[in-house]
């Protein structure tokens, strides 16, 4: 922890230089500018990979922000860009001079841009649109060019808000013609009706949005330029302005209210990042990673239109109090349309702690302990942590004499790096788990040094795309023991990095609120000198995901930092199996020859497929045609949904008394069982742990 200190000592110097500077207002140029010199010290001197402020950055930022400003090329025109492009290389003096001509010009074109597009809208709204015409919209965005005129423009929005309409359009036919089929006397509303409600609905939505974009203050839009500066470092690091600290600060206090989903704007959708152990949407099952949010409705109230629709503004809408019900219109991945209903509620931190299940087949016991986070809380001496929690259900399963232990790290997103080095202690006898690396610095082997080992038979570990940070280091660790095999995809998340984050007030003497700065300081490695940087963990044994052909994880992000390697440290190979590569040769094999694997790969293949169309029907016929496309060839992989193994899951004996009392509490592990039952993956990670075999006595080899 000295280097951290020696990082956080060097901040608080530089943020020295502005304790002269008097800012009363956030509104005022000069608190921006010092909030860039301050940003500009920090992360040049804190920054675990600092760039220098020179034209390849300039241009890094340039990009960024223009993309930011209008990711769907809709505002700018080409003229717009040709002025722009002057700043390509500048924008690096810029932040060296204090200078935010850059922002102003971009920010001041926009808003013309803006009320332009606000006075057109209504104006081709008043027209019907001829959903005869074969006419499509391209949704490539990146590949599109800037408009070169204004009339160029209007023509881009005309589609644009025919595509908007024509989705209302088929929902609102789709909803006359069921209830035609339900009650043959009902006299169903005409296309020409309904495509004049449909505009209107369109109407309403953009008049919605254009009040929302007017609320927007300089500030905000001043937010978006300074993480486009910050973001050239890497992806995860970030400057959290007033209002976004306030949102930060009350997510870290631990009581969460809403669906328990974290999301990210993706060009003109809201995206489902990843879902919350213990929440709502998990526990639903319905939602899933890569799902775009496209309509959001309160209880039976009409649906709200969020595409386009700021971030911050959109989980504004989704979130809500404990017991109420939002219904959600969701963009699958497979670009199928589906409106699922979650009831909000406070995230259950007991959800989020390890649980455990005892599996029973043909007379063999297995144990399986789902460990969804890396949790620990330093500010209670007694609290419950990871590792005891770990320690104790271990030994409760070891008492039901269970033959072997599956550990299940899927979509843990990480936590605690002392929980994680401590856990992965409990499966060997001592040694190195990790390397920490400071910037400049040599890496800090990180040890277990604890002789007890908690247990000492078969072991498998499960991962996914979504594992990440501590749950890569705890698998990299069991696979380069080779203690544990470890089943999952190609590559794990790829977090190989650590960020810290620093109020910025408490670095000035300022009569203004500056934010916070999250910023990586610090990169892990394994015990055989690669990092979990971009390329995490590759299984052992590698299984089909629904994911196996997307692009997901940190490789997903813009401008990640790089993977390297370092020198390896002396360990000792656990060596104890007397089967362990014969098991993962007759895994491989078992799961080329599974139906079910096979089909998940052919699921997968075709959910790249429709991710990469990107061309949108505007002909009322073919954009009926290919809906109904998409949800026939998604009807061929319904029966990945009917698979059941011939395992039987139970909780462990100490539970049974607790769901006895609790019937909330047993409702849940009858889910988490029925769900068990139906995972394919689990009953391959027992088929291994079966077929692991120990030798009887345990000598290590030196690695």
């Amino acid at each position: 922890m000295k280097n951290n200190k020696k990082t956080l000592i060097s901040f608080t110097l530089i943020a020295c230089l502005f304790f002269g500077i008097n800012m009363r207002s956030s509104n005022d140029p000069k608190n921006d500018k010092a909030l860039i010199s301050l940003l500009r010290m920090a992360l040049t001197q804190g920054h675990y990979e600092p760039h220098d402020i020179d034209d390849v950055f300039s241009e890094g930022v340039y990009t960024r922000f223009v993309e930011q400003m209008d990711p769907t090329k809709r505002y700018f025109l080409k003229s717009d860009i040709k002025e722009f492009v002057v700043f390509k290389h500048l924008i690096d003096d810029q932040i060296k001079n204090d200078d935010l001509s850059f922002f102003y010009l971009v920010h001041d074109r926009f808003n013309l841009r803006l009320k332009e597009a606000e006075n057109t809208y209504k104006e081709i709204l008043e027209q019907p649109f001829n959903f005869k015409k074969k006419e499509t919209l391209s949704v490539d965005y990146e590949n599109i060019p800037y408009a070169k005129s204004k009339s160029k423009i209007i023509l881009r929005w005309k589609k644009q808000l025919k595509h908007s309409t024509i989705n209302r359009l088929h929902d609102k036919l789709t909803i006359e013609n069921d209830k035609k089929e339900k009650d043959s006397t009902y006299e169903a509303k005409s296309f020409k009706t309904l495509e004049i409600e449909a505009r209107e609905s369109t109407e309403e939505f953009m008049g919605d949005f254009y009040d929302r974009m007017n609320e927007l203050e300089q500030a905000d839009w001043f937010s978006t330029y300074v993480n486009a500066i910050t973001e050239e470092f890497d992806p995860h690091t970030a400057y959290f302005d007033p209002k976004y600290k306030k949102r930060f600060d009350q997510s870290m206090s631990g009581k969460l209210e809403g669906i328990g989903a974290r999301l990210q704007r993706t060009k003109d959708y809201t995206k489902v990042a990843a879902l919350i152990s213990g929440g709502p949407a998990w526990k639903g099952g319905e939602l899933e990673v890569g799902d775009l949010i496209i309509k959001v409705a309160q209880g039976d109230e009409e649906a709200v239109d969020i595409v386009g629709m700021r971030l911050d503004k959109a989980i504004e809408y989704i979130k809500g109090k404990k017991g109420t019900t939002v219904r959600l219109t969701l963009k699958k991945i497979d670009g199928s349309i589906k409106v699922i209903s979650i009831v909000r509620d406070i995230i259950e931190i007991e959800e989020t702690f390890v649980k455990s299940s005892v599996i029973k087949k043909d007379g063999h016991t297995y144990g399986l302990i789902n460990l969804p986070k890396f949790y620990i809380d330093f500010s209670k001496r007694n609290a419950r942590n990871s590792t005891s929690d770990m320690i104790q259900e271990i030994e409760r399963l070891k008492e039901q004499h269970v033959e072997g232990l599956v550990i299940d790290l899927r979509n843990n997103g990480g936590g605690s790096l002392k929980t994680a080095i401590e856990i992965s202690g409990l499966f060997i006898e001592k040694g190195p788990m990790v390397q920490v690396k400071f910037r400049g610095k040599d890496a800090t082997i990180r040890k277990d040094t604890d002789k007890r080992i908690q247990w000492d038979g078969p072991l498998v570990l499960m991962v996914n795309e979504l594992s990440a940070s501590a749950s890569e280091i705890f698998a990299a660790a069991m696979q380069d023991y080779k203690r544990a095999i470890i089943i999952g995809p190609k590559h794990t998340y790829g977090k190989g990095t650590v960020q810290s984050v620093y109020d910025l007030n408490k670095f000035h003497n300022l009569d203004v609120d500056l934010g916070a700065l999250k910023m990586t300081i610090q990169k892990f490695y394994r015990i055989n000198g690669g990092s979990t940087q971009l390329e995490g963990v590759t299984a052992d044994v590698i299984v089909p995901t629904r994911y196996s052909y997307m692009t997901i994880g940190e490789k997903d992000l813009d401008n990640p930092l790089s993977f390297d390697k370092i020198p390896p440290v002396s360990y000792d190979l656990w060596e104890n199996y007397l089967n362990y590569n014969e098991v993962i040769t007759s895994s491989i094999q078992r799961i080329g020859e599974n139906e079910q694997f096979q089909l998940i790969d052919k699921n997968a293949q075709w959910l790249k497929e429709a991710q990469e169309d990107t061309t949108i029907y505007l002909n009322y016929e073919a954009y009926k045609k290919d809906i109904q496309f998409i949800e026939d060839r998604s009807a061929k992989y319904k029966k990945l949904i009917d698979y059941k193994s011939d395992f039987s899951y139970e909780s462990p004996l100490y539970e049974i008394a607790l769901v006895e009392q609790d019937s909330l509490l047993l409702k849940k592990r009858e889910i988490w069982h029925k769900n068990l039952q139906k995972d394919v993956y689990i009953s391959e990670a027992l088929m291994v742990l079966g077929e692991l075999k120990l030798k009887k006595t345990y000598v290590p080899i030196k690695q």
